[in-house]
């Protein structure tokens, strides 16, 4: 997982937020506080099903507070536009229990 000071390397760059609550949200970071508080632009939500190909929700411009975050992932911009999220099954994440 990124935090604190290695966010820095990924300002502006396309990422993956996996939230206690199991949701998956990728945006672009644009920037983060002392209490890893994030503020994604030109976000989406990923929602996954076994039945049908994963939903992407618009969200835009959001903020994540750090006490709600799990793991901060780099995506490569290049692979992910290649996938076709239209295809892939998945069961959707469980919340994390800490």
């Amino acid at each position: 997982m990124l935090g604190g000071p290695g966010l820095e390397s990924v300002v502006d760059q396309l990422i993956s937020v996996i939230t206690n609550d199991g949701r998956n949200i990728v945006g672009v970071l644009k920037g983060f506080d002392q209490a890893t508080n994030i503020i994604l632009d030109e976000s989406h939500e990923r929602v996954y099903s076994t039945k049908e190909g994963v939903q992407q929700l618009v969200l835009g411009l959001y903020i994540i507070r750090g006490d709600n975050i799990s793991i901060i992932g780099e995506l490569d911009e290049e692979i992910d536009a290649s996938l076709d999220l239209s295809e892939v099954r998945a069961h959707p994440l469980k919340p994390v229990i800490h």
